[in-house]
């Protein structure tokens, strides 16, 4: 779960295994896998990069240690 902003202020939380799509222009426009759309203020990048660290919190992706050459 990762927490955003919503354009009026007020944050929520958002299951992000179910998110599709993620852009800006020039709003952070989310289409999440069942087609509802969702603005937020956080930009793309913060986004993203919220979504990397709770796939890592579940597992969904290794964590690279500095000088790790495993894959």
């Amino acid at each position: 779960m990762i927490l955003l902003t919503k354009l009026n202020g007020q944050t929520f939380t958002l299951n992000a295994l179910y998110i599709e799509q993620i852009q800006e222009f020039p709003d952070t426009t989310i289409t999440m896998m069942n087609g509802k759309i969702l603005v937020v203020k956080d930009s793309e990048e913060d986004v993203r990069i919220k979504v990397e660290e709770f796939y890592r919190q579940v597992g969904l992706t290794a964590m690279k240690r500095i000088g790790d050459h495993s894959v």
